[in-house]
């Protein structure tokens, strides 16, 4: 009985024998170098797999900033990694873009019969981890290697910026999820805000401006705070819960909880403005390292500047996969008051 089928045939390559004989060594040994062979612009260290592919570096500055903005999440959450009401028990979760492995470790240390795998472009991962977690070098972008229904729990942040094709990514995730579990995706948005007016006309609003102009330049959207829970309905997702946080830069808040979290936030911005522009205003928006420098400078003035109270919306959303049953998707929009 034939079967029609659209896969093309795959030449053999005729001459591949000679690398048949390279040791298994060998070929670890050449794999990792071209993982580890960073890229280097304007100071700053970069990922060498699927290079320019994301627009922040990776170097210890970097990983700084990242840990610190770790600590913001968990004061923004109260302590808590995560809002999706899994189970203790859950068996097998997935953290994508886990840039320093923070929030994999601390999930893995709370759940120690849990496998956690966490991903991200570059190894910049610790080795002493709990050995219930296991890191790999992926991007999330390409198909996804892992068989359907795989997941219990998948855990997103912060990779606004990162994809180009996010009706595709929450497909795969979609996918790669059993019935009944979920997707959690914690993003930020670059374009800070204030409840005073005291943002306009000021360098917060032109740093909004500038940053969504270098996400669009770059084909890879800033604004997917804003459009994430449309494309997650649209990928078939339900009850999705979508929570909406104000985060103060700088310790401008009466509210004494909100004055340290204000406190932390700007120190993750005096230290990865830099990281979070240079690449893509140089590269994508043509501007010299001179100029970016000195918008820099600008921004550090306001930053200092008191008589500012900008704050960004951070965003959460919990969801999980449409199932034979009928639901109907929920939206939460709690907001902290400043």
């Amino acid at each position: 009985m034939s079967r029609h089928t659209d896969l093309n045939v795959v030449e053999v390559d005729t001459d591949a024998e000679s690398g048949y004989g390279e040791s298994a060594q060998s070929d670890y040994t050449s794999l990792r170098s071209s993982i580890m062979n960073y890229h280097y612009d304007n100071g700053r260290r970069y990922h060498a797999y699927h290079a320019g592919s994301y627009w922040g570096p990776n170097d210890e500055k970097a990983m700084e900033q990242l840990d610190i903005g770790h600590h913001v999440f968990n004061l923004l959450l109260n302590g808590n990694l995560y809002l999706a009401p899994i189970p203790e028990d859950v068996e097998q979760v997935l953290d994508i873009g886990t840039g320093t492995g923070i929030w994999a470790i601390d999930f893995a240390d709370a759940h120690p019969t849990t496998r956690v795998i966490g991903t991200d472009l570059s190894p910049i991962q610790p080795t002493w981890i709990p050995p219930n977690l296991h890191f790999e070098v992926d991007d999330c972008c390409d198909d996804w290697v892992y068989g359907k229904d795989s997941f219990d729990f998948i855990h997103v942040r912060g990779l606004y910026g990162c994809v180009a094709d996010w009706d595709k990514f929450y497909k795969e995730a979609l996918k790669h999820l059993k019935p009944n579990s979920y997707l959690e995706q914690v993003e930020v948005s670059v374009v800070p805000k204030s409840d005073d007016g005291s943002t306009n006309n000021t360098i917060f609003e032109e740093w909004g401006r500038v940053s969504l102009q270098a996400g669009d330049a770059f084909g890879k959207t800033l604004r997917i705070v804003d459009e994430a829970k449309e494309k997650m309905i649209n990928a078939g997702f339900v009850d999705v819960q979508e929570h909406r946080f104000k985060c103060p830069v700088g310790p401008w808040a009466k509210d004494p909880r909100l004055k340290v979290l204000g406190k932390y936030n700007r120190l993750q911005w005096e230290m990865g403005i830099e990281g979070w522009s240079m690449m893509l205003l140089t590269n994508f928006l043509n501007w010299t390292r001179q100029e970016v420098e000195v918008y820099l400078a600008r921004m550090r003035q306001g930053l200092r500047d008191p008589s500012i109270h900008a704050y960004q919306e951070k965003y959460g959303s919990s969801i999980w996969p449409q199932t034979t049953q009928s639901r109907k998707p929920t939206i939460m929009l709690p907001n902290f008051t400043l």
